[in-house]
């Protein structure tokens, strides 16, 4: 989509943030939209929480940021448990929010407003309406988190991952909807297996690629650790446990012989390399979160989920069993032990078509080009 108009450049406020999960398909989409705009030019606000990743993330990408108030919504089983002091203290905080974000979009003046999920996107989208701004947002998880449900029912375009999206969101938001995908930096859609760390490794074996995201997981690396011995005398394993877990994992990893010790790669945090990790892997042991799904379905690995029970609305156990339904994933629900991950991945080593085949469907479920279908998303609402 070529977008017409005349020589100023396009001016765009972007909010999301509070997770990676939320802010990198919000950079990623910049990113592409910068390309878009070509000599036109593109402007650009991130407005988010004071010292917040998304502050950070912008800062780095020298994009311009603005601080407004947030408030959370702790979820409770009950209406008296959602009644705590810190939820009545941040239902203050939100119309203050409001406020600040009105004065923003009122002296940026954009074309449009970018909603990627998390707190603070509800006041910003909330000004953009009463400021009579295009709002576009976009829903990362197959559910719509609770902000986007606050969202969707005044956004020019509702922008979603997955098809099954469209069936949750209502007859009047359908109609304005647009399936998009969840944009992948562009880097990990390049990697290379031929660059990646693969000393000592025997190639003739499978790799197995262990994450529990940036921060690591208890539960992950202790379940891979429990197994260890074993899957090393079937696969070579790149192990991000991070930074915290790394010096527990090491030790484990300074128990094997020799012969295994080699095939095991442990790192606290796996950075510029990434993309060459992933595209040696041959399977992919992690949770669920919406980042890690567009990466796996995208670049279309074999992948055994491990959702984190405490993941907001239980989005982790729906995006899992999402995948696992169409037979692109293996999701492990409920309680999870070793005995069942070693179950769970032993015919993915064993069995070379079944890696291939679950690697397939998961292509199938992939958007590679997500930030230029969301460009369109947005520039189409602007128009």
């Amino acid at each position: 989509m070529i977008f017409e108009s005349d020589d100023a450049p396009f001016r765009l406020i972007v909010s999301g943030g509070g997770t990676g999960g939320h802010t990198f398909p919000a950079l990623t989409t910049v990113r592409a939209l910068r390309a878009r705009m070509g000599a036109r030019g593109l402007e650009v606000l991130w407005v988010g929480a004071a010292g917040s990743l998304e502050e950070r993330v912008a800062t780095a990408e020298g994009i311009a940021f603005a601080s407004v108030a947030t408030g959370k919504v702790r979820r409770a089983r009950s209406v008296l448990g959602m009644l705590s002091a810190e939820n009545v203290r941040d239902m203050f905080r939100v119309p203050l929010g409001v406020f600040q974000a009105r004065s923003i979009v009122r002296r940026f003046r954009p074309d449009v407003v970018l909603g990627t999920g998390g707190y603070v996107a509800v006041p910003v989208g909330v000004a953009a309406r009463v400021c009579r701004v295009p709002l576009v947002i976009h829903e990362q998880t197959v559910r719509l988190g609770l902000a986007n449900r606050v969202l969707a029912r005044g956004a020019a375009r509702v922008a979603v991952t997955a098809e099954a999206s469209l069936e949750l969101l209502s007859a009047a938001a359908r109609k304005r909807a647009v399936v998009t995908g969840n944009p992948v930096r562009a880097e990990v859609l390049t990697g290379r297996a031929d660059r990646a760390p693969v000393d000592g490794f025997d190639l003739a074996l499978p790799t197995v690629y262990v994450t529990g995201g940036a921060q690591g997981s208890r539960q992950i690396n202790q379940l891979v650790t429990a197994i260890l011995p074993w899957l090393l005398e079937r696969a070579n394993v790149i192990h991000q446990c991070g930074p915290a877990e790394e010096p527990q994992v090491t030790a484990a990893a300074q128990a094997l012989p020799p012969e295994l010790a080699a095939r095991y790669r442990v790192q606290g945090f796996v950075g510029a390399e990434l993309p060459d990790v992933l595209a040696l892997a041959d399977v992919v042991i992690s949770r669920s979160g919406a980042g890690t799904i567009a990466e796996v379905t995208a670049l279309g690995k074999a992948a055994v989920l491990i959702p984190l029970a405490t993941s907001a609305g239980n989005e982790q156990a729906h995006n899992a069993t999402h995948l696992h339904q169409a037979g692109a994933a293996v999701a492990m629900l409920g309680e999870v032990t070793a005995e069942g991950l070693r179950a769970a991945i032993a015919p993915l080593l064993a069995e070379p078509a079944r890696r291939v085949a679950l690697a397939t469907q998961a292509r199938g479920h992939g958007r590679p080009d997500a930030a230029e279908r969301l460009t369109d998303a947005v520039l189409s609402a602007a128009r």
